[in-house]
This record gives structure tokens, sequence and C-alpha cells, in this order.
């Protein structure tokens, strides 16, 4: 693992920007940008519309290692070019941004409240493909739909299973069991979510070191244990649906807890804009979301 990157993502100030979406979230996360995918679209056109899109972000002078941290990148953005450069190492190589991968598959379908993890059978092979293009560490996620019990000690045992497979091949995970900003029983979930993850933080080994990714808690500063846990490097918060003044109005009372937001940070970026409004709007939101992250 590269020291100066380990470091930067424990101790430096700044947040992590979420640009993984997958096939199931780009359609819409093109329309919000202001493309409208036709019905004769595949996926190739959809997946360079989007890559498009990523490389306008990330090579915008706005987007720069002194406010972000890290990427998180889809499989297939690890595997194209930002410039004629691989995208991981542009990323460390230009921007220092730590590179990020995106490695689940996808969620199963609801039981007891939850959505575990699709399997990843070729987790080892994409791990070995990741560390060989200059990936620091890894995300998945699950979600939390209900607070019931079972179901939230299975997903956080399959995120620590699965996080202690990434860990042994000196890539750093980050953990992410997101509860369901909707769900009705958000607080008790999240009662449940924090105890279920300080036992499994407690078996970890010395050496053993996670990130969490975490939905935005509803009592402030309610996971301040968990930053403060010796077995986390970082604990981040994602967007979750709410709104990017929202979003950071509710990360700026959670001390110690930094952004990893997603739709929130591409939130009023379009196509149509000149490269002058573009920049304009992503310095914008870039700010507010790092001077939320600093608290």
């Amino acid at each position: 693992m590269n020291s100066q990157q380990y470091e930067k993502v424990r101790s430096a100030k700044g947040f992590i920007a979420a640009l993984d979406q997958s096939g199931g979230s780009t359609p819409k996360a093109l329309s919000l940008y202001g493309i409208q995918l036709d019905a004769d679209s595949g996926d190739q056109q959809m997946f360079d519309l989007i890559h498009a899109m990523r490389t306008r972000i990330i090579t915008s002078p706005a987007f720069n290692g002194d406010r972000i941290l890290g990427a998180i990148l889809f499989e297939q953005t690890m595997d194209r070019e930002i410039e004629g450069r691989a995208s991981a190492d542009y990323l460390w190589t230009v921007k220092q941004t730590i590179p990020f991968l995106k490695v689940d598959k996808g969620l199963a379908d609801e039981a007891n409240g939850v959505q575990m993890m699709k399997a990843m059978p070729n987790l080892d092979a994409l791990l070995a493909r990741a560390k060989g293009k200059g990936i620091f560490g890894t995300k998945m996620r699950s979600v939390v739909k209900h607070a019931d019990a079972k179901g939230i000690e299975d997903v956080v045992a399959q995120q620590f299973t699965i996080g202690k497979q990434i860990l042994a091949t000196g890539l750093m995970p980050i953990l992410e069991p997101e509860v369901d900003i909707r769900a009705t029983d958000k607080p008790a979930a999240e009662r449940l979510l924090k105890a279920a993850i300080l036992q499994h933080l407690d078996r970890l080994g010395p050496q053993q070191k996670v990130m969490l990714k975490l939905t935005i808690p509803s009592v402030d500063d309610f996971y301040a244990d968990l930053v403060e846990h010796p077995r986390v490097v970082r604990v981040v918060a994602l967007s979750g649906g709410y709104s990017r003044d929202e979003a950071n109005t509710r990360l700026a009372r959670n001390h110690g807890v930094i952004a990893s937001f997603s739709r929130a940070l591409t939130e009023g970026l379009t196509a149509q804009q000149s490269a002058q409004e573009f920049n304009r709007a992503l310095d914008a939101a870039i700010a507010s979301i790092y001077q939320a992250s600093v608290t």
C-alpha cells in the first residue's frame, strides 16, 4: 500500500468524489447531466457518454488533490484512459487524487429488511488487476432498509468478510452498509448497525484497518466512536439522495466525518454548459462539500 496515499486518506483535509455509477444507475446520472438516451442506445454508447462526463469532471481545473482526497471509479473507468493515461494513473500522477475502485456486483433482493451484495466470484482476479493499475482501495455497497437485527448483522458480516479478503491483497477496503434515508425506523437501524460494526472492528487484527462509508446519521456525531476507533482509517458519508445543500448541512454537524458524495457532487452540472460555466459550477460544488467535510 502506497504510504503517501495512506497518510493522505487518513489525515488530510478534503473529501472523496464518488464517480462510480455503474450499469443500473448510469442512465439516471446521464439524464441529470442533460443527456437523454434513446431506445437505440446500447451499453457501449452509454458508457462512452458517462466516461466523457467523468473525464470532464476529473480534468477540470476545479478538481484536484487540494480538496479531493480520492475518487471512486467504476471498473470500466479504471480500464479506460483520461488524456492518454490510464484513469487511476491520471488521478494520482496529475491530480494527486487517490484512486479507489467499486468492486461489488450490485444488490441481491431484499430479505430481513436488507439488501446484501450479490456474489463476487471473480473478485480476486479483479483485485489483482486493480493493484496492477495503481488502485489504492476498493468500495462495496449493501443497503439497510429496516431495523432488523439479523439482516443488519448479515450485511455487516458480509462486508467484513470480503473486506478482509481485500485487505489480504494489500488494498484498502471502504465498507459501505448504507442505511436508506427513507427508512421509517432509520435511527433504530443506525443503532443496530453501529453495534454490529463495533463488534466486527474489535475482531480485526492490529494491522487490519478499514474505511467506512455510512449514511449521515439521524443523531449528530452518532458515529464519533467509529471515527475514533483504532481500526478505522476514515469515516466517509454518502449523500444518499439528499440534495447537496441538505447533505452538506447534515454532514457539517458530524465532526470528523468527510463526504463521499456522488449525485450531490454532480448536481447542477450539465453537458450543455460551456467550459467556463461547468468549471465554475463544479468549483462551487467542491468548495461547499469541502467546507462541510472539514468540521
